[in-house]
């Protein structure tokens, strides 16, 4: 009886060492799916600066206001196993190339800027929370024309 007593406890404790262990082992992948989620969600910003025309990126309604302006939009990035669901805020704006003539935002010049070019640099922010710690990642795009 004490040796079944002495084999049980012991086998209690193996068992809960290797929960442990096997706890510790899922913690990084659940890391590594949050980032792959949030640079997903990045590139899907960073295609939809790329794909839209630049005069609605220019409009008074434009998903990315200029500068000091700025739009903020919670957005689902997606759902960890279990059903758990991955959240963030996306933080948009447009800042102006300091060469652009100052109709377009700039303090150019035709000597600066003999061409006449409008460049903007397309800017999203996207915060996120894992283990009650904010992380913010951006992607810029620059556009002109």
């Amino acid at each position: 009886m004490i040796e079944a007593a002495y084999a049980l406890s012991f086998l209690t404790a193996l068992s809960l060492v290797l929960l442990k262990l096997s706890i510790n082992i899922t913690a990084p992948r659940q890391w590594t799916l949050q980032q792959t989620v949030t640079d997903a969600y990045l590139t899907y910003e960073k295609a939809l600066a790329q794909r839209l025309p630049f005069a609605d990126l220019l409009d008074d309604d434009s998903p990315w206001p200029a500068y000091p302006d700025k739009s903020e939009e919670v957005v689902s990035l997606g759902k960890l196993p279990g059903g758990a669901p991955i959240e963030g805020r996306v933080i948009r704006t447009r800042i102006p190339n300091r060469d652009n003539f100052p109709v377009d935002g700039g303090r150019g010049t035709t000597a600066d800027n003999p061409a006449g070019m409008r460049v903007w640099n397309f800017q999203s922010l996207l915060v996120y929370e894992i283990g009650g710690r904010d992380y913010v990642k951006s992607r810029t795009v620059v556009r002109s024309q």
